[in-house]
């Protein structure tokens, strides 16, 4: 057996992954969950001139979302664009039926504006990376 890690993977690779880890999910949930696709998003602001200044990148499946990132431009930080892109995105959530938004920040990012948005703090991975902390976030939308 070779062992290959790979910056390139092949789309059919990747696929055979997701094929088989549907198969053995199938075994312990109901088949609509255990193959529900994965639903990507983004939550953009744009400003004036029709420029990307901020958004969201999310992944959604089974009964919750993930935020993968949210960025703002430090010209629109402060002005409560990131709680107007966070609501967007829960109401599209929600929306879809997804019941929780789960999300991951470092210590010097945003972890007090998501606990304003009502995220508690579930975990966090000390000195990850190297003399900072993750901290691992959800919030329950019903």
């Amino acid at each position: 057996m070779d062992i290959e890690v790979t910056t390139t993977p092949a789309r059919d690779d990747l696929a055979l992954l997701s094929l088989g880890i549907q198969a053995y999910n199938q075994g312990f949930l109901p088949a609509e969950v255990a193959l529900e696709a994965d639903t990507h998003f983004a939550v953009l602001a744009r400003d004036e001139q029709g420029q990307v200044c901020g958004g969201i990148r999310a992944n959604a499946f089974w009964n919750y979302c993930i935020i993968e990132l949210l960025w703002l431009s430090d010209t629109v930080r402060g002005q409560g664009v990131g709680t107007r892109l966070i609501t967007a995105a829960e109401a599209f959530a929600l929306a879809n039926g997804f019941t929780a938004v789960r999300v991951e920040t470092l210590d010097f990012q945003a972890k007090p504006f998501y606990e304003k948005q009502g995220y508690r703090v579930y975990g966090e991975l000390a000195n990850h990376p190297q003399g900072h902390t993750t901290y691992c976030l959800v919030k329950d939308l019903r």
